[in-house]
């Protein structure tokens, strides 16, 4: 079997030619899958999902209530200025243990499959931004409205005027396939004949990359979207230009089927009493926070609060979120950019709280805030070049060059370190230069060396392999949320509620390990393994589950040992179970029932949840990049992916490979710069970085191992078409033939091979 670095670059056309094809040869089943997805989570072991024309007291009898949302990350961007708590698939969860029954939820890609789904008994209720329309209303029951939108429309700068709809005239105008906007936009059309209005339609993921590539350009896209849409855009993309309504405002609803009006009845009275509708102007006492009901939480996008995997996290947000939960508030998240004083906005009095991994200093207390219990406390440490001299103690920094952040809490400790006597060299890097870009230039020997937190710094080595770990410089230093200065009644609550938290080994543990980086991503695979033994305890349920969603099993096995090494009782920080680390969310919404630590569960969840990510890429994307997109957004979610690739394009790198292109973007989005501007923030990119690499080396390790039982269903012709389709092959093929072979082993034998290469390289005699 032969390997093929992506990393290299071959010196000839044909070696190039041969390492691409060997590649696609190797995953050539991944273009061969058939059309399943969320919504035919019914063909597997989903729990019974009722007949039509059941009502509340069959889904209590049931236990199980199914809600079907549109196909995104629940959250579609990361929030930025709303109750975080009062998101769709939060009321959703909160509805279902109101009613004492589970949430289930499953995924459609258009509100008519949504419809189908409930008018057919196989979901009881979408819940999400359903528009209301008559027609609507005569199919499903429809709920009092959660809120009213309208659509506009949006363009770049550059775009022309919309700010009028008598005006527009010989335009394209794109939208959501199947959607009101769609349906709102061709009425207009159609309507307006002189004003020579086109209409193009695409489905979610292809729009909204579209729309975002475009904005900076000389002719940007023009779409017409809800306005909350709009609006959550502008706030990213200052040059996005927002237009003119088109037809008339719409109520947002959930709905049901149409005979079930208990169910109907009970949902508009949960949300007629959990629905926040405006956010009072009150002071920050907790006497005025109870009364309103509403916690208001400033933050950073950031370590403390991200999107990942489709759910929200970050230690800042939940701990908040359970002090908000256990007081009986609704949680107000409000989003800041970096260049933002949190400090600032609790002293004045714009919201009750901040935090965002944030030190407690003196000069922060002398800005008019005060500091709670400490949380957490982290040290700093050196990170240097393997080449240039150790610093295994403080003074191995004699002589040496810090380059650090200006203003950062790095600067701060060095000066300390000159004060004690140390005779190191402080310099700061250009102000356009971000963290990232400091950790690779010592990675790559312009910087001597820089600081760290000493909990990312493994990552950082991972990561680098040039880059080495040194001496702590820091004491482990206090982290906690700031509250106005004399707001006693709220700093006691805030304090009692940490306190008792704390008081919990097992929470403080969790704590602790927050920021400390997956041991799974750093620990080294082993793969001394004999050709012919078994590559894990589980190969047959992988072979079973592999050919049924038409991927490799030695790639399966590989992600499987990256996910969880083999234990199928693993259970991540952010609640991923099972041998395959699934979101709980993810697995319903694959049609299975959490937990997921049985063996088969996890494998037939994990792969088809791989299988419906990869089919949600470009169909144009080659076999191999493909495969790599795929990893990384199941370990990150397809949204960052899709920043990721977006900001590629920006970068002038190319947005359809991942190594060396869409992942240095991906390591650039935990870069204020980079994601205070991405649709879904910011994103720990070092983790699905080192996922997709380590996958990948294990991978090429496991085919010299053990027979590629690779998914054979409708790939052979396509094998053979990609062998056809080139000539440079026939160029040295006698010597070369030997190296494609091997991957397609199951279409040749000595009477044929002769003759295929004949085919191949002269056609048809």
């Amino acid at each position: 079997m032969v390997n093929v670095d992506a990393n290299t670059r071959p010196g000839t056309l044909l070696r190039h030619w041969l390492g691409a094809i060997l590649t696609i040869l190797i995953v050539a089943g991944i273009t061969a899958c058939g059309d399943t997805g969320p919504d035919d989570a019914t063909s597997q072991r989903r729990p019974d999902s009722g007949a039509g024309g059941e009502d509340l007291a069959e889904i209590q009898k049931r236990g199980v209530i199914h809600f079907v949302r549109f196909e995104e990350d629940s959250l579609g961007v990361l929030p930025r200025n709303q109750i975080v708590s009062q998101s769709n698939i939060e009321l959703a969860r909160r509805l279902a243990e109101r009613l004492g029954v589970k949430a289930n939820f499953l995924v459609v890609e258009t509100p008519q499959q949504a419809m189908d789904m409930v008018v057919s008994g196989k979901a009881d209720v979408i819940a999400d931004n359903f528009g209301a329309t008559k027609e609507r209303g005569e199919i499903l029951g429809l709920t009092e409205p959660l809120m009213e939108d309208e659509h506009v429309l949006i363009t770049g700068k550059n775009g022309p005027d919309i700010s009028d709809p008598d005006q527009l005239q010989n335009m394209e105008v794109t939208v959501l396939a199947g959607s009101l906007p769609a349906e709102t936009i061709q009425r207009f059309a159609a309507d307006n004949p002189a004003a020579n209005i086109s209409v193009r339609e695409l489905p979610l993921p292809k729009l909204w990359p579209l729309l975002l590539n475009s904005i900076d350009k000389k002719e940007p896209v023009i779409a017409l979207v809800p306005r909350t849409g709009a609006e959550a855009l502008a706030r990213l993309r200052d040059k996005i230009k927002i237009g003119a309504r088109i037809g008339e405002p719409v109520p947002v609803v959930w709905a049901v089927r149409k005979d079930a009006k208990k169910l109907k009845t009970r949902i508009n009275n949960f949300l007629t009493k959990t629905l926040v509708t405006e956010v009072p102007d009150r002071d920050s006492d907790w006497e005025s926070i109870k009364e309103s009901g509403i916690l208001r939480f400033a933050t950073h996008n950031g370590p403390g609060y991200l999107l990942w995997k489709g759910s929200l996290h970050g230690l800042d947000y939940e701990l908040v979120r359970r002090f908000a939960d256990e007081n009986d508030v609704e949680l107000q998240v409000i989003v800041v950019p970096e260049s933002t004083d949190l400090t600032e906005m609790v002293e004045s009095g714009q919201v009750d709280m901040a935090g965002a991994v944030t030190t407690i200093t003196e000069r922060r207390r002398k800005e008019g805030v005060e500091f709670t219990i400490p949380i957490l406390e982290t040290s700093q440490r050196v990170l240097s070049h393997k080449d240039s001299p150790p610093i295994n103690s403080l003074r191995d920094l004699d002589g040496r060059k810090l380059t650090l952040q200006v203003n950062s809490a790095f600067i701060d400790t060095a000066r300390q370190l000159r004060k004690q006597g140390i005779d190191v060299d402080i310099k700061t890097a250009p102000e356009e230069f971000s963290f990232g870009d400091i950790i690779g230039a010592v990675a790559n020997g312009k910087f001597d060396a820089t600081l760290e937190d000493s909990n990312l710094a493994e990552v950082q080595s991972a990561l680098y392999p040039d880059l080495v770990a040194g001496v702590v410089v820091s004491d482990p230093l206090p982290q906690g949320w700031m509250v106005a200065q004399g707001n006693t009644s709220l700093l006691q609550q805030v304090n009692s509620f940490l306190e008792s938290f704390l008081a919990s080994e097992e929470n403080r543990a969790m704590v602790n390990n927050y920021f400390k980086p997956n041991p799974r991503l750093l620990k080294a695979a082993k793969t001394r393994i004999q050709p012919g033994d078994p590559l894990s305890p589980y190969d047959e349920l992988v072979k079973k589950y592999a050919l049924e969603h038409n991927l490799d099993w030695r790639l399966v096995v590989a992600q499987m040992w990256q996910e969880s090494n083999f234990d199928p009782g693993a259970e991540s920080q952010v609640g991923a179970q099972g041998l395959m680390q699934v979101m709980p969310r993810t697995a319903q919404e694959m049609g299975f029932q959490p937990p997921l630590f049985d063996p088969e569960d996890s494998l037939q969840a994990g792969t088809k949840y791989l299988n419906w990510v990869r089919e949600r890429l470009d169909e144009e994307l080659p076999a191999d990049e493909r495969l790599w997109f795929a990893l990384a957004a199941y370990n990150a979610g397809i949204g960052h992916l899709r920043d990721a690739r977006a900001l590629a394009e920006q970068l002038n790198l190319d947005p359809d490979k991942w190594f060396d292109n869409v992942e240095v973007a991906m390591l650039k989005l935990s870069e204020p710069r980079y994601f205070e501007k991405a649709r879904y923030g910011y994103a720990r990119g070092e983790e699905p970085v080192l996922y997709v690499r380590n996958i990948r080396d294990l991978y090429r390790a496991y085919t010299d191992l053990a027979s590629g039982e690779v998914a054979r269903k409708k790939t052979d012709d396509f094998i053979l078409t990609t062998i056809f389709a080139s000539r440079p092959l026939c160029d040295s093929a006698p010597q070369d033939w030997s190296l494609i072979k091997p991957a397609a082993s199951h279409l040749f034998d000595a009477k044929t091979e002769k003759s295929i290469l004949s085919l191949a390289c002269f056609g048809s005699p």
